[in-house]
């Protein structure tokens, strides 16, 4: 499979923040969100063909982590990616799987972060019709609810996105403690602007919040 990068940090997003995580980024991505924090897996896919054996090979020079996040682009058209997992689980490793919730694969899941992507993310342009009819799949989002202990998890960077996201976890029967809401930003001043409205909203609803705490450790950089 095509990796952009293997690195050992903290989580920054979602119910496992601040936990130590492998992250193994895959190259690739059928979405084309205008606001991609990580061009170099979709709009512009880079990175290096390696076998199973080499990513875990490089994965096992951060012995201390007992997490390992498989995200991307979109890890779940990654080749050999349900083979990977379950590589990753006969180690005893807790995997976290980061996917926009468009394709099923049967991976080997702790936790599927599943990010429904809203109206906010179509681009303009040539990828516009294929981005909008992609972006939600109700029936592959549902089946990943069925099968895996998840978390729903909505960029947002504007209040118009707040009832378009609830209108979506209502549609899918998701309880507010599975919903969580994170502001879109890849600085600290427009990360703590945005965070301070959505928290209040969170609080009002009963859904989680989530910063963006790489971001806030050590900015938006690659291999944080």
């Amino acid at each position: 499979m095509r990796v952009a990068e293997i690195f050992y940090s903290i989580q920054g997003e979602g119910s496992l923040v601040g936990v130590p995580s492998i992250f193994v980024r895959t190259s690739g991505c059928n979405l084309r969100c205008s606001w991609c924090d990580t061009p170099y897996t979709s709009w512009n896919p880079e990175g290096e063909d390696m076998t199973l054996d080499q990513v875990l090979d490089r994965a096992s020079a951060f012995s201390a982590a007992r997490h390992v996040v498989l995200t991307g682009g979109e890890p779940m058209i990654a080749p050999a990616i349900v083979d990977l997992s379950r590589r990753f689980r006969e180690r005893g490793m807790h995997i976290t799987v980061e996917t926009a919730g468009t394709i099923f694969a049967p991976v080997a899941c702790d936790l599927m972060s599943i990010s429904p992507k809203l109206a906010n993310s179509t681009p303009e342009g040539v990828f516009h019709a294929q981005h909008e009819r992609l972006r939600l799949q109700p029936v592959i989002l549902r089946r990943l609810m069925s099968e895996y202990d998840y978390q729903l998890k909505f960029v947002v960077a504007r209040e118009a996105d707040i009832e378009e996201a609830a209108d979506v976890a209502a549609r899918l029967q998701a309880p507010p403690d599975k919903v969580i809401l994170m502001p879109e930003g890849v600085t600290t001043e427009m990360l703590d602007e945005r965070g301070a409205w959505i928290a209040e909203i969170c609080k009002d609803r009963g859904f989680r919040f989530s910063p963006r705490l790489h971001i806030h450790l050590y900015g938006n950089k690659r291999g944080v």
